[in-house]
């Protein structure tokens, strides 16, 4: 791809202000024969809308050729993600509406490149590519290629478990572990199984489906049974760890912030040889009754710090799934910190009274 650059060119496009205007620029970014532009610019250019919104520059294609007029800062991030976004379409990526505002995002708010976080594939499995689709989601890929334990942490719909998962299918395809073991605290919503009608299958069952949805996303669901016959996957309940050395394994507790600290640490300590662990879960959903301390907010005061532990933290960004999750989370985490900070205005207002 060749990048020019031209200066002076007066352009139609947003409005700029007046020492935008003074020093707009213009650059030219020639895109590779045999690079068709469709695949690029998306069907009707709506790709190329989504660009020209996000940004106070003009942009033109003719041809194979882009010419971006604007300052030299918005234009010099719009070159750059042509770069990255020519650079993930010759490694196989399909471009969408989601993963070009990721790209965009990514070059506003981060150094790292989109061509090398949207690119990084974890698992092919049925006709798709697991990978990450954010920059927090690639440190978390990479902290569990590198560490023993890592936590997952943050709001729902930011990939924790099922990254994980992917992680952890593919260490057993790569032969890296003998075994997969998935698990859950049994309590939710409120819920105890005691007081829950059917068997015990009946009973755990729904705590677990999530965890065997994603298993059917990612492998053949003829090998599923087959599998957890033999001992390969297991998915259970926390209190089925109790007593057990795991080694050998991947190990996946999901929903970690409805365990107590004494199953937490009863979890962390099953740890055998050539294992791994992950943690993932949300602060913010904790289903704990009559005010229980989490094991979750716990752990991390007690093991951040320690080599070969690493805690990876996610957020509202991170959330891959409907544009309108993200907002929920950002308006759910406002309305609980006015919430927590109320009690604090009354005490003021109640010395300012004395």
């Amino acid at each position: 791809m060749t990048v020019g650059n031209e200066g002076g060119e007066q352009a139609v496009g947003p409005p700029m202000s007046e020492s935008q205007e003074f020093h707009k620029t213009q650059a030219k970014v020639v895109i590779p024969d045999g690079q068709p532009m469709v695949s690029l610019l998306g069907s009707r250019d709506e790709l190329l809308r989504v660009i020209e919104k996000a940004f106070r520059a003009d942009i033109h294609v003719r041809g194979n050729e882009i010419t971006v007029t604007g300052s030299p800062e918005e234009s010099g991030v719009v070159v750059r993600l042509f770069e990255e976004l020519v650079e993930l379409v010759t490694s196989g990526a399909v471009l969408t509406t989601d993963s070009v505002e990721r790209s965009i995002a990514m070059l506003r708010m981060t150094t790292d490149r989109p061509a090398e976080v949207l690119s990084l594939d974890i698992l092919s499995s049925r006709g798709r590519t697991i990978r990450p689709k954010t920059v927090n989601q690639k440190r978390y890929v990479d902290a569990i290629d590198k560490h023993t334990v890592v936590f997952g942490i943050g709001p729902a719909g930011t990939g924790k478990t099922y990254l994980a998962m992917a992680k952890a299918v593919k260490a057993l395809q790569n032969k890296h572990v003998n075994r997969i073991i998935l698990t859950r605290p049994a309590v939710e919503a409120g819920e105890r199984l005691g007081f829950l009608p059917g068997t015990l299958y009946e009973k755990i069952d729904p705590y677990l489906r999530p965890l065997y949805d994603a298993l059917h996303d990612m492998l053949d669901p003829d090998s599923i049974p087959r599998l957890m016959a033999a001992g390969t996957i297991e998915v259970a309940p926390l209190a089925y760890m109790r007593g057990r050395t795991l080694n050998d394994a991947f190990i996946i507790l999901d929903e970690a912030q409805n365990t107590s600290p004494e199953q937490m640490k009863m979890f962390l300590t099953r740890l055998g040889f050539n294992s791994k662990i992950v943690v993932t879960g949300d602060v913010t959903q904790i289903d704990l009754p009559g005010g229980q301390e989490s094991g979750l907010k716990v752990v991390q005061s007690i093991l951040e710090g320690i080599e070969d532990i690493h805690f990876s933290r996610l957020t509202s960004a991170d959330v891959v799934r409907h544009r309108l999750v993200s907002d929920i989370v950002d308006a759910y985490g406002r309305y609980d910190a006015a919430i927590a900070s109320e009690p604090r205005e009354i005490a003021k207002r109640s010395r300012g009274r004395r």
